[in-house]
């Protein structure tokens, strides 16, 4: 797979496990990326999840993607950076309708995003 093809598995492929590092233990989780592109793979979190805090603890990601019916795996790797930009923030809750009750609530300041 060339560059190309490889960000649009990714944006066909919304769900991915994404690992990071506690101390000397991986940490996996599911994670829906919001996109990715020449700019990295972005997704979001809250600032006071575990996530967040093992990502500034140690900023070395690995993600992976799967599609079943290809039985296509594609794993990236690299360093999250957060990213706080308030535009992008409003981009992602107004495609992400499930996240607008939080928001409503708590406003943007919690949401913490990487790429």
């Amino acid at each position: 797979m060339d560059k190309n093809e490889i960000f649009a598995f990714i944006n066909a492929n919304q769900i991915c496990f994404l690992a990071t590092v506690e101390g000397k233990k991986p940490r996996v989780r599911g994670m829906m990326p919001y996109r990715a592109d020449e700019k990295g793979i972005i997704f979001h979190t809250g600032k006071m999840k575990d996530l967040t805090k093992q990502l500034q603890a140690n900023p070395e990601v690995e993600l992976c993607f799967f599609n079943a019916e290809s039985n296509t795996q594609v794993r990236v790797s690299g360093k999250a950076e957060f990213v706080d930009d308030l535009n992008l923030k409003k981009e992602i809750v107004e495609k992400r309708p499930f996240m607008k009750p939080w928001i409503e609530q708590f406003g943007y300041e919690p949401l913490a995003f990487s790429a």
